[in-house]
């Protein structure tokens, strides 16, 4: 089955994938988005940090995002890659519904997961009563009862920082956070309390957030909580090409390694955003995405310049045909006297009528 072919094929339709997107078709190259329609923050109500757009649904973020690469003459596609697979001189990625497209250059923006503990009700309040980010959600629970869940190493850090919006914070070390004690000065210095003992249940009432259950039966009124999720890239495309993903140095999950323009290991595909850089907000994955676009379409320029350099100087130019005719005919071609050769042409310059 043929496949369509782009300069560009980008897997992952967010903040990054649509960015780059918009970038490289500014850029007149031919851009291709896969988008399995599943963002991270799809749960939120509103995107903050984002200036000018602070409090945009997430949902019309990329509305108005996919409408952009599309005005300049890119293509989004809805659908979910499953595979890639490199050939002579492109990749080929391979969708769950059997289509296949091509690209010169693959960027990967997936994104990640959050994985949560398994704690009852506590997925349900996910992205509403139940946050992760005081930069993302600070603002709006500010002042209020915000209990921390214990969930692994930066549970503590998570506490100390979201007591900057609230003097009410309760650390609940749920059986899995034992606090140094370097760590024990900071949360009393900071009036932070702590709770000992497993979590049994988020509890809410007519869907708002009201506490938190321990497994021994006491109860604590809280009007928000925040977890550490353990993030994980969403990296099965980046697999296929042999590339894995590598462990957080604290501990908080596994990513996609890359350097500072996007470019990983494989030569010739790009990751941005979440899946490469695991703490990047919203904007800051859009401002990776610009980046890595431009990065790609400099690498296809060098390509290109490559290409056209070979042409003038390789078998088939002027010069290089010059040199065969003299050799298999014993006389230059046709309108090209011995005089009228020059160095010049010897390096591929263009014949003068």
């Amino acid at each position: 089955m043929d496949t369509a072919r782009y300069d560009v094929v980008i897997i992952g339709g967010g903040a990054a994938g649509l960015s780059a997107a918009t970038t490289l078709s500014r850029a007149l190259r031919s851009v291709l988005v896969i988008d399995s329609g599943a963002p991270r923050n799809a749960p939120a109500a509103g995107v903050h940090g984002y200036l000018s757009r602070d409090g945009m649904s997430p949902s019309e973020l990329l509305s108005i995002g996919r409408n952009e690469v599309v005005s300049y003459g890119g293509t989004v596609i809805d659908g979910e890659a499953v595979s890639a697979r490199r050939t002579t001189d492109v990749f080929e990625v391979m969708l769950g519904d059997g289509r296949r497209f091509s690209g010169r250059r693959l960027l990967v923006t997936t994104g990640l997961t959050d994985g949560l503990p398994p704690i009852d009700g506590l997925r349900e309040q996910w992205g509403k009563g139940v946050v992760h980010c005081p930069y993302c959600h600070g603002w709006e629970i500010r002042g209020k009862r915000i209990g921390v869940l214990g969930t692994g190493p930066m549970s503590v850090h998570q506490a100390l920082l979201f007591r900057q919006w609230s003097p009410d914070i309760t650390l609940f070390l749920n059986d899995t956070v034992e606090p140094t004690d370097e760590e024990w000065d900071k949360l009393g210095a900071r009036s932070v309390r702590v709770v000992d003992g497993a979590v049994a249940s988020v509890d809410a009432v007519d869907g708002v957030l009201a506490g938190l259950t321990l497994r021994q039966g006491s109860s604590f009124d809280m009007q928000a909580l925040a977890v550490g999720t353990r993030m994980e890239a969403r990296s099965a495309v980046l697999q296929s090409l042999g590339l894995s993903t590598q462990a957080h140095p604290m501990g908080m999950g596994r990513f996609i390694e890359s350097d500072a323009t996007g470019a990983t290991a494989v030569q010739g595909v790009y990751a941005a955003g979440n899946v490469s850089n695991m703490m990047a907000q919203v904007i800051t994955a859009a401002a990776e995405g610009v980046m890595t676009g431009a990065r790609i379409n400099a690498d296809l320029i060098e390509e290109e310049t490559r290409w056209a350099v070979d042409g003038r100087l390789g078998p088939f130019s002027a010069a290089s045909e010059a040199d065969v005719s003299t050799i298999v005919l014993g006389h230059r071609p046709h309108g090209l006297d011995d005089g009228q050769e020059t160095a010049g042409m010897r390096h591929g310059a263009a014949l003068k009528e």
